[in-house]
């Protein structure tokens, strides 16, 4: 046991107690897989983070720090909330990059560089791997969420790393208003990322419910009034997470997608964690390139040390 560094940041949002919140361990060394998880346990936080120094091979490729990332449940190998929370802790500690205006992360997908994109941080969107559903797994999962097939627009199985289930259906007031059976879907052990496009939104679709139902878990009238492109919900009740209130590689991969099919512009806003009472704020947008990056906010709120 020795006392480490510690931070607390919120994620995604430029006031604090709207984004994603993240927990970073800013020294790993020693700590064995058991005893991060049990710490990520019990921080009940979507996912708890532990900076190491680079491995050899991620040295040899530019990389600033490595970081191990963990849910209440499990390790993933890549996570956008906190690669961007990780790195605003590491510079605010005093990590200074390799590389001027340039950070490079090693985790369990490898090297992600981060830069400066419209005066935020953004991390490139690792290569994705996306084919369509099988209809059975397709059909489980919709009914899971309590969604007729007619309101699909499209699906597509997504992998940056972790592994969604991307939906993109016809209305935001039907997105906003899902009651998830999260015990089936942790049953079928399918995390499922749903997006709806707030144009569409002014006509068509089936709405279930008025939204103002969701709108009153909000803190402020920000939530409804900020403009967005897209709304986002995330389900991982595989990992531990019943709802996720902003999800990087999430919307890094609907980004990816959603853009190669032409359902989204190649430079867009989603907005996620309306029900849950967030306002978090994802900025997507494509190279010249073709490298599709992935921005937020951080700030800090929690900073002291921990005895692990």
């Amino acid at each position: 046991m020795k006392t480490r560094a510690f931070q607390q940041v919120d994620v995604f949002t430029d006031t604090a107690f709207l984004g994603n919140p993240l927990a970073v361990v800013l020294d790993g060394t020693d700590l064995s897989d058991a005893q991060m998880q049990a710490f990520a346990r019990w921080t009940q936080l979507s996912e708890t983070t532990f900076v190491l120094p680079p491995t050899p091979e991620g040295a040899a490729g530019g990389a600033d720090y490595r970081v191990r990332i963990f849910t209440p449940g499990a390790e993933l190998p890549f996570a956008g909330h906190p690669t961007l929370g990780t790195a605003h802790a590491w510079l605010k500690a005093g990590g200074v990059p390799r590389q001027s205006a340039q950070l490079v992360q090693e985790c369990g997908v490898g090297l992600v560089t981060l830069k400066s994109v419209d005066g935020r941080w953004a991390f490139a969107a690792p290569p994705l791997q996306r084919q369509a559903p099988t209809p059975a797994l397709l059909d489980e999962v919709l009914a899971a969420l309590g969604l007729h097939a007619n309101e699909v627009l499209a699906a597509q199985d997504l992998n940056n790393g972790p592994h969604w289930l991307g939906i993109l259906i016809d209305s935001v007031d039907s997105l906003l208003a899902l009651e998830p059976d999260h015990a089936a879907l942790k049953r079928l052990n399918t995390k499922v990322g749903v997006a709806a496009k707030r144009q569409a939104n002014a006509g068509g679709g089936l709405i279930r419910r008025a939204n103002r139902e969701a709108r009153a878990f909000a803190p402020s009238t920000r939530i409804a009034n900020e403009p967005t492109d897209l709304e986002v919900r995330a389900f991982a009740a595989p990992v531990g997470i019943a709802e996720d209130p902003v999800t990087g590689s999430l919307n890094a991969s609907l980004a990816q997608w959603l853009m190669a099919e032409g359902h989204m512009a190649e430079r867009y806003s989603a907005r996620q964690g309306t029900v849950l009472g967030r306002a978090g704020q994802v900025f997507l947008s494509k190279d010249a390139q073709g490298q599709v990056w992935v921005g937020g906010d951080v700030i800090g709120c929690i900073e002291g040390a921990v005895t692990l």
